[in-house]
């Protein structure tokens, strides 16, 4: 009797897992793709079909006519640096906190140290839509709206953050801290001179999903601020795009300068952000 060869499964899993993996790629980068595409197109190209997804040319009046605005107010610039500004003390004060707080947590025994992590952990439940409300009261009772620091303070650390360093710093070698401790190192000096150093994997991770956060956060500075000067990018963004005489040409050219920064941060620290999810995966998979 003939026995039917039916191929090695684990290399049909392989295949099957590369194709998946090839489909999810394409979905992933065909939107980038028209937006990079589309941006450097008229108005009349991007519309025909089928799609062009090669431009004949450079059609670079899509991002002057992005940068000086429907109105020519040219506040675009001043909406993007808002928008680093706040971005990057978010991004400083989290990963600062919530570091520090993560180490305290993974480290230190003290009464009810189990109690206050999960009460941290507890927020992670109430979504920001519940509470921006009462914050937006407790800024005008402060009289910071329409500021950096009514847009900064609400969002100085995070349950995320304080979580995820905790979680790193449970496996952190304590024999290195034992050490610097009978060195005479103080706490502080430990974390800053020990601790620190040899957690830049997580440290970055954190930082970039914080900064990207900010990046794209649209409710919080749509409640505080008020003034065309402080809108962030998010802002410019839809104004821009539900504007009258808006084409779609330059609607993309604004997401791609938007997208910038973002694409600049990741491409810094890609290797420690991929490291850090490794690291995180294996430790805690």
């Amino acid at each position: 009797m003939t026995r039917i060869q039916t191929g090695n499964p684990s290399r049909i899993a392989t295949v099957v897992i590369w194709v998946l993996l090839g489909v999810m790629l394409i979905f992933t980068l065909a939107p980038l793709l028209y937006m990079l595409t589309a941006s450097a197109m008229p108005r009349n190209d991007i519309l025909k079909m089928p799609y062009r997804w090669i431009p004949k040319g450079f059609h670079w009046q899509n991002f002057w006519k992005a940068i000086k605005g429907n109105d020519e107010s040219f506040i675009f610039p001043r909406n993007v640096l808002n928008s680093l500004i706040v971005a990057a003390l978010v991004t400083i004060s989290t990963v600062i906190l919530s570091a520090l707080t993560g180490y305290g947590l993974a480290k230190f025994s003290f009464p009810g140290r189990n109690i206050a992590f999960m009460m941290i952990m507890s927020t992670m439940m109430i979504p920001f839509e519940a509470i921006m409300i009462p914050l937006y009261l407790v800024a005008t009772t402060l009289n910071i709206q329409n500021s950096y620091t009514g847009l900064v303070l609400p969002f100085l650390t995070n349950a995320f953050g304080i979580f995820m360093m905790r979680q790193y710093l449970l496996t952190f070698p304590e024999e290195f801290l034992d050490a610097a401790r009978i060195d005479g190192a103080s706490e502080l000096r430990i974390f800053w001179s020990v601790v620190a150093p040899n957690s830049v994997p997580a440290i970055a991770t954190l930082a970039i999903l914080t900064f990207r956060s900010q990046w794209d956060n649209l409710l919080w500075p749509l409640l505080i601020a008020q003034s065309e000067k402080m809108k962030t990018i998010p802002l410019y963004i839809t104004k821009f795009a539900t504007e009258k005489y808006t084409d779609e040409g330059a609607m993309m050219a604004v997401a791609v300068l938007a997208s910038i920064p973002m694409f600049i941060l990741f491409f810094s620290l890609s290797k420690y952000f991929v490291k850090g999810a490794s690291l995180y995966s294996s430790r805690h998979g």
